[in-house]
């Protein structure tokens, strides 16, 4: 029986990079929808649970992605709400990339220092920045989120509206007026995550090169990269007393990550990878 995933994309043109993923990650068929909404998906999920019964339903798994992650999230919480027994099929979220990318990386970190107890920095309040500090505070790790100085911005949008979310989800919210003021706000964090737009460099050297800092990350590989000093290919390369992990660093990890939660779909029916279940695979296959 064939592997098929159904790929649901709040997008109006389903991910052809998320398409391709599955391929790779040996899946026979992929049907993809676009413009899926919380609304619109009951006739595509019914019409892909029933047909095969609830033992093909083994060979029938569901991806939702897409660029808009609250609008993602939405849509997965409407198909689980959808299966029943014994038609549970697997699922897993995925937009925007954010829950692969930041499982990826701190399960990087993790195995370079011991995040337990650990102070953590986070800048930036937007999907993958707030998915590492959950995954953060996950390993006991003491969080701080950060929101972008404006000088680093040079009038792009902050994306401050990422603070309340954060803010909801318990966690602190610094927002510094400056880079000098975030330059003394990281003094003393053990691991520094920078989730900034593509092309803006949101953290200086001097933010990460001082006493106590021991890991920095950039997620940012657009020229220039969101790090001063960090190169995109750095994999926890030392300098200076500090680990340097650099976005193509996280990229090759985050790919890895990703086909291989899409093969676990396929390996126990009625899986369900959330970001907890992402992390949980990392742990396994990173």
């Amino acid at each position: 029986m064939k592997k098929i995933l159904i790929q649901l994309d709040t997008d109006e043109h389903p991910s052809a990079f998320d398409a391709i993923a599955a391929y790779d990650a040996d899946v026979d068929v992929v049907l993809a929808y676009g413009a899926i909404t919380a609304e619109n998906l009951d006739g595509v999920v019914q019409g892909a649970i029933f047909p095969r019964g609830p033992d093909g339903l083994a060979n029938t798994a569901f991806w939702v992605g897409g660029s808009k992650v609250r609008d993602g999230e939405a849509v997965f919480k409407a198909a689980k709400k959808l299966f029943f027994e014994p038609f549970n099929a697997s699922i897993m979220l995925d937009s925007d990339g954010s829950n692969t990318t930041a499982a990826a990386a701190v399960a990087r970190v993790r195995d370079a220092v011991d995040l337990k107890g650990a102070k953590a920095a986070v800048i930036g309040v937007g999907p993958v920045g707030l998915r590492t500090a959950e995954l953060l505070r996950r390993e006991d790790g003491e969080v701080t989120m950060f929101t972008f100085p404006p000088d680093a911005m040079e009038g792009k949008h902050r994306r401050a509206s990422g603070v309340p979310v954060a803010e909801e989800a318990g966690f602190e919210v610094v927002e510094p007026g400056s880079s000098d003021e975030l330059d003394s706000a990281l003094a003393g964090r053990c691991v520094v995550f920078a989730a900034g737009p593509a092309g803006t460099q949101i953290l200086r050297r001097s933010g990460w090169a001082q006493e106590g800092v021991r890991v920095v990350v950039d997620y940012s590989a657009a020229e220039p990269v969101g790090v001063e000093g960090v190169d995109r290919g750095d994999s926890l390369k030392e300098q200076d007393g500090v680990l340097k992990l650099g976005a193509l660093a996280v990229g090759g990890p985050k790919m890895k990550l990703q086909k291989a939660c899409i093969r676990a779909l396929f390996e126990t029916k009625g899986t369900v990878l959330d970001l907890e279940g992402v992390y949980d695979v990392a742990l396994k296959a990173l």
